[in-house]
């Protein structure tokens, strides 16, 4: 069956013209009908397949294919959730926890997806909005975390977190990573969270330098609305996958939630999380009497 496939490219990756070109003539062979994200196209130069906007790819599409890194991915899969349009990523960034197939498997690997042999996997997203007063600023989607931080230069930012209209805690920290179990592996991770497998459906919860050393990681359902208020600080803002952001005022309130739409990522048969994690973080790695790996 003939179906409808998005290519999306990060244009700064060296060969990408040559790759997209060799993926099109691929798919095209195999009997696919095959288009091009607009700005991928435009950076890239590109001419052999129809040019589509990403809304008019998540109305068309039958899949997406994202080579880049998990940057990439992320900003493709906050402007597709809606849609619900699976997506499949080629690794070409450097750590790739949701950019899986690896670029010189990319063939034998999208033959198999397109034959229906994959596994499917389906990943949540939050979102948040700000408000100030009575009236909301700015809103978005999140795949892996909000972040709230201080100021560069700026002292310890204060926040206190509400969760369903419970008092938690009040925070003296650098700032919060809120995370999905997607995003339990970027950020979140680097601050000391927990990792949480996706099938998890939790949200997690990490301060950033926390000022008192009994502020550790907490896990909450991912049904909870969570409520963060900046109480004091200078220059903070929040972001959402760091790839959009607002400054905050003191009092500004940040509510988050569980958005409605979730993304689907289509992975080789042979697919493990626990692989993943264990390449990423080279869990595979124990050091040897002659100093080398075993």
């Amino acid at each position: 069956m003939q179906k409808t496939i998005a290519l999306v490219g990060k244009h700064d990756t060296v060969g990408i013209l040559e790759i997209l070109r060799d993926l099109i003539a691929f798919l095209q062979k195999a009997g696919h009908h095959v288009v091009l994200e607009a700005e991928t196209a435009a950076n890239v130069g590109l001419h052999e397949a129809p040019v589509l906007t990403t809304q008019q790819i998540g109305t068309s599409a039958d899949l997406v294919i994202v080579l880049g890194g998990d940057g990439t991915m992320l900003g493709m899969a906050r402007q597709l959730a809606p849609f619900k349009v699976p997506l499949v990523g080629i690794n070409q960034g450097r750590l790739g926890f949701i950019t899986d197939v690896p670029q010189d498997r990319m063939m034998p690997v999208l033959s198999d997806i397109l034959q229906g042999n994959f596994r499917s996997e389906t990943r949540t997203l939050l979102e948040g909005r700000v408000v100030r007063g009575e009236e909301t600023i700015f809103e978005g989607l999140a795949f892996n975390d909000i972040v709230v931080s201080r100021g560069a230069g700026a002292g310890m930012a204060e926040l206190r977190v509400d969760v369903d209209d419970h008092f938690m805690y009040n925070q003296r920290s650098d700032g919060l990573v809120i995370a999905t179990p997607t995003g339990s592996t970027a950020y979140a991770l680097s601050a000391g969270g927990p990792l949480l497998h996706p099938s998890l459906n939790g949200i997690a919860l990490v301060a950033i330098a926390p000022h008192a050393l009994s502020n550790r990681p907490i896990v909450v359902p991912d049904t909870s609305v969570i409520s963060v208020e900046i109480i004091r600080g200078r220059g903070i803002t929040v972001n959402f996958d760091m790839q959009s952001f607002t400054c905050l005022q003191p009092h500004d309130r940040i509510l988050l939630q569980r958005s409605a739409h979730t993304v689907s990522f289509l992975h080789p048969v042979d697919w493990s999380y626990y692989d993943t994690l264990r390449e990423k973080l080279h869990w595979n790695e124990y050091p040897a009497a002659n100093g080398g790996m075993l």
